[in-house]
């Protein structure tokens, strides 16, 4: 994943430290730092006992219940091991501390990222290639992982993340709904919705069983969810948005418009789903049985089992891939930031903890997300996990945000993208002006170079 205008090492004397830490916040947060008044105390990693493992990750809600099991059964199983465990607020404020922490030379021993992020962290030198010797001695070879998944965390030939799941967006159905509107099959699972008309169908029925709405998903200050949505379906006519480590915006205005339209068609002109719900708003319409349907990524699961509602999930429709099919995903992974010192030992006690989590899998795959690590997502275990496995072979056909220093998880693209999508879906623009202004936005992005 290399660009020009590659950032260099803080230890490098052609660049001041302010200029590193500015280049690192904006490569972190897609973001374009004016100074360095935001680089208070706090911002960088603390000092933890010798011999302690030292974890940082973003997950929240049931993600973070389960998390927090496996960092236990960690401690459990390796009492020789100190274990200081983190967890940051999501998105860029999570990824700007984390480069602050890895320039100040106090980062933690290991990490979370999103996979879109490790290119733009690996081009600011932030993170520390893993030896293929030193994963083997743990166990962690490329044969155990999910191919895409592992090939993913690969940069100019060398591993740089090791993959825990692939998260995809789904589809969410009440199946005491869709069982009243005779969208079940003999098996109580969801009949195909493989085209825009039999999604319309599925919805209008939906919305007749339900008294209220068809199906339902954030509109409103909910930019990530919107920008899923379209990308989704826009993947699957096989539309690309940038290209050249995002140099180049490459959007195609016919496929991208069959896109918008269609999400027009549901919410403002046929009136399906809400035109204006925020996210918690969307969880509550579904959570109630107000919706048949609920577009979201699949960690909402445990919010659904723990309100009690009659649900099951399913592959995100394709309803314009044909034989070939395609969703937005992101992948979490496990990073060994960078450290001047060169410990081996460190080395050692990280890969250890990643190695565990790895492990656990099965209990991480429970809150909804594809395990990467073949040794469970290939077990019976996993394959009678209910509805989890329903949605498995997302995880091959997975559709990552494009490589650019403004992209990935959480990112100024999803914030662009999404917020346009959003205008379209409200009925506050037509598809024509939203497309207009969305490649214009990205193109101000493309035009900057990565901040230095």
């Amino acid at each position: 994943m290399s660009r020009q205008d590659q950032f260099v090492r803080s230890s490098m004397p052609a660049m001041s430290r302010r200029s590193f830490l500015q280049g690192a916040l904006a490569v972190a947060g897609g973001l374009t730092v004016a100074g360095c008044s935001t680089l208070g105390a706090g911002l960088v990693g603390s000092e933890v006992a010798p011999g302690t493992v030292d974890y940082w990750d973003l997950f929240g809600g049931g993600d973070g219940v389960r998390m927090q099991q496996m960092l236990d059964h960690f401690r459990q199983t390796n009492p020789q091991l100190g274990l200081q465990a983190v967890t940051l607020q999501w998105g860029n404020p999570y990824y700007t501390k984390l480069a602050l922490a890895t320039v100040g030379d106090q980062p933690p021993d290991v990490a979370v990222s999103h996979l879109s992020r490790v290119p733009t962290l690996v081009s600011a030198g932030l993170l520390q290639p893993l030896e293929p010797s030193d994963l083997e001695a743990h166990g962690m070879t490329p044969d155990k992982f999910s191919q895409r998944a592992w090939e993913g965390c690969q940069v100019d030939g060398k591993t740089y993340a090791i993959p825990l799941d692939t998260h995809p967006f789904v589809l969410f159905y009440n199946t005491d709904i869709c069982k009243k509107a005779g969208l079940l099959d003999a098996g109580n699972q969801l009949k195909p919705l493989n085209s825009p008309d039999l999604l319309i169908d599925a919805l209008t029925k939906a919305k007749q069983a339900s008294g209220q709405w068809g199906g339902v998903a954030a509109v409103n200050g909910d930019t990530a969810t919107n920008w899923r949505m379209f990308q989704s379906w826009y993947a699957q006519l096989g539309g690309e948005v940038l290209k050249n480590d995002g140099t180049e915006v490459v959007l195609d205005d016919a496929k991208a418009l069959q896109v918008l339209e269609y999400l027009k068609k549901l919410s403002v002109d046929s009136k399906l789903m809400p035109s204006s719900v925020d996210y918690q708003g969307a969880v509550a319409l579904f959570a109630s049985g107000k919706a048949g349907f609920y577009m979201q990524g699949e960690w909402e699961i445990t919010t659904f089992q723990t309100a009690k509602t009659p649900f099951s999930m399913t592959l995100f429709p394709n309803v314009y891939g044909g034989d070939t099919y395609a969703v937005q995903a992101d992948r979490h992974t496990l990073i060994v930031p960078h450290r001047s010192d060169g410990d081996q030992k460190r080395t050692d006690r990280g890969l250890t903890l990643i190695r565990s989590l790895l492990d656990q899998s099965l209990t991480w795959a429970k809150g909804g997300h594809v395990p990467a690590w073949l040794p469970v997502r290939d077990s019976a275990d996993y394959k009678s996990l209910r509805p989890q496995s329903n949605y498995a072979a997302a995880a091959d056909a997975a559709v990552l945000d494009p490589p650019a220093w403004y992209s990935g998880s959480g990112s100024n693209f999803e914030i662009v993208v999404g917020s346009a999508v959003a205008t379209v879906r409200s009925g506050q623009t037509q598809p024509e002006a939203a497309l207009k202004q969305l490649k214009q936005d990205l193109q101000v992005l493309a035009d900057t170079p990565p901040p230095t």
